[in-house]
């Protein structure tokens, strides 16, 4: 996913994509070892964890973070 521009990798890309990468990438179990964030654990879903993150700032920030990370990981893999 390249959307966003070096200056500000999350340009475009909204929470729900982001969300939606992770899960598919890691899964479920693996973002709740990453975040320890309920919404992650307990019957999990997108729609859910968007709720809660959008009322949470803490919490959005760590997936922001966890999101920018996989996209340095992502292009330093895809330039090997």
């Amino acid at each position: 996913m390249k959307i966003g521009n070096p200056n500000n990798p999350l340009e475009g890309i909204t929470l729900e994509m982001m969300l939606t990468e992770l899960v598919d990438k890691y899964g479920w179990y693996e973002l709740s070892l990453d975040i320890n964030i309920n919404c992650f654990k307990s019957n999990p879903s997108i729609k859910s964890s968007l709720t809660f993150l959008r009322r949470t700032p803490w919490a959005r920030a760590k997936v922001e973070d966890l999101f920018r990370w996989h996209l340095r990981k992502q292009e330093s893999d895809d330039s090997k």
